[in-house]
């Protein structure tokens, strides 16, 4: 099994493969997922006192806080694989039959 680990500040080290999600921390119901993983003792809070830009959500149901955005950490990982982000293409108007 391959392993990516990806720097994502302040020393630490994350394995993108173990990641399903990552996410704003400002809706409400992201909130109410961190204060539940909390409770549950499944929260892991990487941000060493900065504010929380994201939240990752990993499959064995741990949630990660970070300091970096999470676009800043998908081309952190997109720049160890050396592929270009992922964005979406326009969507065209004109439906092919």
């Amino acid at each position: 099994m391959h392993v990516e680990l990806v720097h994502i500040g302040f020393g630490n080290i994350l394995a993108m493969s173990r990641v399903i999600a990552m996410a704003s921390p400002n809706s409400a119901p992201t909130k109410r997922t961190i204060q539940e993983g909390r409770n549950k003792g499944l929260l892991i809070d990487m941000t060493n006192g900065r504010r929380t830009k994201a939240v990752i959500f990993t499959d064995s149901g741990h949630i990660v806080l970070a300091a970096l955005a999470p676009e800043t950490i998908a081309g952190r990982l997109q720049s160890i694989r050396g592929d270009s982000l992922v964005r979406p293409e326009p969507i065209d108007e004109r439906i092919e039959v």
